[in-house]
Order: structure tokens, then C-alpha cells, then sequence
């Protein structure tokens, strides 16, 4: 405003030892002792701020000039502006959280992931491990956020690997991207890692699970030996008791029964002779006998 009302040849500097520190800008028909019909222009030259009760009359037009109060604290402003900017800019490095569809959810603990397979029923569930800081997982993020978009029966549970990674291990998850399916009865139907370049895998087995499927026993979920390796993970508060297994009966030895003979006719009870007394008794009946003839 000043630099206009100069350019226009409308005011002159007086002397600004009569104001201290300051600049009186005055028309130049009047003395420097003069004001603007009792309201001087001040100017600080160190700070540049302008009144915010200034206002002038000229030629029939009311100009007022007043400091922004946009901010409290005057000088503070800009600083802030730039950390209400920097706010802004870490939540929109959240790329997990962009496009999220309505059945998608992050997971928030052991026990959590464990009674969402529970309690999904015959429904396809899909668990994604990503990282952060995972150049991968955030390629193939937006690409997972259609595919739960074409599909809303399925549910798609995300897994934070920098704030699980001791749930992580206990799954034997140490490849990213990761995907794990489940269903039903069936607990875990197939488990793999692709890529933006290897989509074609998540997109086939998606097709190949999602058919209609039926079964009356109960939900499996995590398999028994997962079960129990987060249990005992220490850093876990996950409390689970692994089912009695069932002790096979002994199996029954059987005994061998005694043969017993027994005789019909009078010739089975008559024991065979030796073999020298029958060769005795055949060589007495082969030889003729020899009587004296006297």
C-alpha cells in the first residue's frame, strides 16, 4: 500500500526525527506539523507493520489499512502454517491406509487375527504381511484395493510386519509381500509371496478359492502347530490350550490256541512201531518155513 500511494506521487517522507523511529507519510500541501484530519501514518521501519486502527479519507474513498490477524501471535504465523503443512504430509505418508475398501482392516494383535478366522465362518479370508518400508508392498497396494473392490465377500486382514514382527516369526513369515488364504473347515488353503510383476498368482488364486463352498464343521482357522507357537511366544499375550489328543487303544494280543487231535477210530490210538521191528517181522515172513522131515 505504501509503495502504491508513493508511485502516485501523493505523499512526501518528513522528517522522521519529529517521530522517533518512524516514517510520517503526508501529503505534500501540508506541513510536516500536519496529519490526515487527526490520524498520522506510521510506519516501523525494523518490523513493518501497519496499525490496525489506521484509516485515512482521501478524495471521497475510506481506505483502511489493517495488520492480518490470521494467526495469533502475530510473527509466529508462518511457523504455524509450516507445522500444520508437515502434519498434513506424515499422515499422507500412510500408504497402507489410502483406498482401503470396507472389507479391509488392519490387524491389531495375535488374538485378533486368531478370532477373525474364527469368526469369518465359510468366508475366503486373505491376510496380507506388508512392511512400510516395503517398495514391493506399496507398488502392489493399489492393485490388492481393486481386487477387494471386484470382490466384497471376501476379507482381506492386513498384518503390520514392523509393529508384529515377533507374530511374524511365530507364522514363519519372513518373505514380503506375503499371502496367506484361509477358508472355513479348510483352515489354510494356499500361501505364497508375488509382486506387481507377479500379480497373476494373487489374481488366480483368488479365482480358483472364491468358488461357493459348504461344510458343517467347524472353522479351522491357524493350524494347531501355529496355535502353539503363539502361545508360546513371550512377547505375545496369547493364551491358547492345544487340544488332548486322542491315545490309541492297545492292541490285543492273540494267543495261540492248542491243536488238539482227536481220535475217531481204534487205528488212530495204535502207535506205530520201529521201523527195525517191522523190518524183522517182513524178513520172518519172506523166508519159508523148514521142517524136519524125520
Amino acid at each position: 500500500m505504501v509503495d502504491v500511494l508513493t508511485k502516485a506521487n501523493l505523499f512526501s517522507c518528513c522528517n522522521p526525527n519529529q517521530h522517533g523511529n518512524g516514517l510520517s507519510l503526508l501529503p505534500k500541501s501540508c506541513p510536516a506539523s500536519c496529519s490526515m484530519r487527526g490520524f498520522p501514518v506510521k510506519l516501523k521501519s525494523h518490523a513493518l507493520r501497519l496499525s490496525s486502527s489506521l484509516s485515512s479519507d482521501f478524495n471521497g474513498k475510506r481506505v483502511v489499512l489493517r495488520e492480518n490477524k490470521g494467526f495469533p501471535g502475530g510473527g509466529n504465523s508462518s511457523k504455524g502454517s509450516i507445522k500444520a503443512q508437515i502434519g498434513l504430509i506424515g499422515k499422507s505418508q500412510k500408504w497402507w491406509v489410502k483406498g482401503l475398501q470396507p472389507n479391509m482392516r488392519e490387524v491389531d494383535s495375535a488374538q485378533d487375527l486368531v478370532d477373525s478366522l474364527l469368526n469369518a465362518g465359510d468366508k475366503l479370508v486373505v491376510v496380507d504381511f506388508f512392511s512400510p518400508g516395503c517398495g514391493g508392498c506399496k507398488a502392489l497396494h493399489p492393485k490388492i484395493c481393486q481386487l477387494a473392490e471386484m470382490h466384497p465377500d471376501v476379507q482381506f486382514l492386513q498384518v503390520n510386519y514392523e509393529e508384529h514382527k515377533s507374530m511374524c516369526y511365530s507364522l514363519n513369515v519372513h518373505v514380503l509381500p506375503f499371502f496367506r488364504f484361509y477358508r472355513g473347515a479348510h483352515g489354510r488353503l494356499c500361501s505364497f509371496s508375488c509382486t506387481n510383476a507377479t500379480i497373476k498368482k494373487f489374481k488366480d488364486a483368488l479365482a480358483k478359492h472364491t468358488t461357493d463352498r459348504c461344510s458343517l464343521e467347524p472353522t479351522k482357522g491357524l493350524e494347531e502347530k501355529e496355535l502353539v507357537a503363539l502361545a508360546a511366544n513371550k512377547d505375545l499375550s496369547f493364551n491358547y490350550t492345544p487340544k488332548p489328543q486322542p491315545t490309541p487303544a492297545p492292541a490285543e494280543v492273540e494267543l495261540p490256541v492248542p491243536h488238539v487231535v482227536t481220535p475217531h477210530t481204534i487205528s488212530d490210538l495204535v502207535l506205530p512201531l520201529p521201523s527195525t521191528t517191522l523190518k524183522s517181522i517182513q524178513d520172518s515172513k519172506e523166508k519159508p518155513l523148514v521142517a524136519s522131515g524125520r
